[in-house]
């Protein structure tokens, strides 16, 4: 088949790691179920206030989406502060240290695609907290 159709509303979302003391942030797995061969892709739901960990990707590209809700990103060493408005795109380089953050009341929806799709791994850092 030439094209896979991935439908919100069968979509399963997985708990993921959060930081300690925050609500968890939920990803749904597209890749498996759009069936990429090239890339990596996932829906992820954020809740108010929370964030994922800060951190640098050796070999994939990575292409963030905001679907609903503000991205705040930090992005580069040392950190800036990036707010991303709903349909708006931000690529993100191999190597480029980033953090994905929720610093709103609503909850942030984020497709977000990768490319190669082979992790070559990652190096964690260090959260610099409010910024």
């Amino acid at each position: 088949m030439a094209y896979h159709v991935v439908r919100a509303d069968e979509l399963s979302y997985e708990e993921r790691p959060n930081v300690e003391g925050e609500a968890p942030r939920l990803a749904a797995d597209i890749t498996t179920s759009a069936h990429l061969q090239s890339s990596r892709a996932r829906v992820w739901r954020y809740p108010p206030r929370t964030r994922g960990r800060r951190h640098q990707d050796h070999a994939q590209e990575e292409v963030f989406v905001v679907v609903s809700g503000t991205l705040t990103m930090l992005l580069g060493e040392p950190p800036e502060r990036v707010d991303l408005p709903q349909m708006s795109v931000v690529a993100v380089e191999p190597m480029t240290p980033l953090q994905v953050r929720n610093e709103g009341d609503e909850e942030l929806v984020l497709f977000i695609y990768g490319a190669p799709p082979e992790q070559a791994g990652a190096d964690f850092l260090d959260d610099p907290g409010p910024l």
